[in-house]
């Protein structure tokens, strides 16, 4: 299990609003954003998207659950974000969601409305009781996809992601381990 940062170690003490956690796999994405509200916080609400498809994928979950510790209430919900945002938030309890892309995946595969989930994501992460991090692949820097609901899967993450980092108060793209901020609204904020 990973140890907590000293406060004040990623510059990351106050949490706004809205943090999005972007980069592609195995970049740090998981790991930077529980960093986050580890510093932030005396707990954190982790809700959790991945369904095991496979044994790969149940061996990748299990690593995840085992790694959070005590610290996290994890909540698994593959599908009704909003909905487990809004039964399991708390005030001070900052909530992680891990991941957007795997939320996506599965709607998708359910065929719902991604458009119609994403705005009631958003409009309910404006009224949620604590600070909200989600995390995110970054998906259309490769090639593009050779049949159409790989493509059409690659159009709506990169629409999901605009529309998240438009109303985020902060994003972070993680790279090789390494956060480099593109949008931090705290402190572009005169004091």
């Amino acid at each position: 299990m990973p140890r907590r940062p000293p406060p004040g170690i990623l510059g990351y003490v106050a949490l706004p609003r809205l943090t999005l956690v972007m980069g592609g796999a195995r970049s740090g994405k998981s790991s930077h954003a529980e960093a986050m509200i580890e510093e932030a916080a005396a707990a954190g609400l982790y809700i959790a998207t991945a369904t095991a498809g496979d044994g790969e994928m149940a061996e990748r979950i299990r690593l995840h659950r085992e790694r959070r510790g005590p610290f996290w209430t994890t909540v698994e919900e593959p599908l009704h974000l909003a909905h487990a945002i809004e039964t399991h938030g708390r005030p001070g309890q900052p909530i992680l969601v891990d991941c957007l892309t795997l939320w996506l995946s599965n709607l998708m595969m359910e065929g719902r409305s991604v458009e119609a989930e994403a705005r009631r994501l958003l409009a309910t992460i404006d009224e949620a009781a604590a600070p909200v991090v989600l995390v995110a692949n970054e998906v259309g820097q490769g090639i593009v996809p050779d049949n159409a609901l790989a493509r059409a899967f690659r159009d709506h993450a990169g629409r999901l992601n605009q529309q998240v980092a438009a109303a985020a108060d902060r994003v972070v793209v993680m790279m090789a381990g390494l956060p480099m901020v593109l949008k931090d609204e705290d402190a572009e904020r005169p004091n």
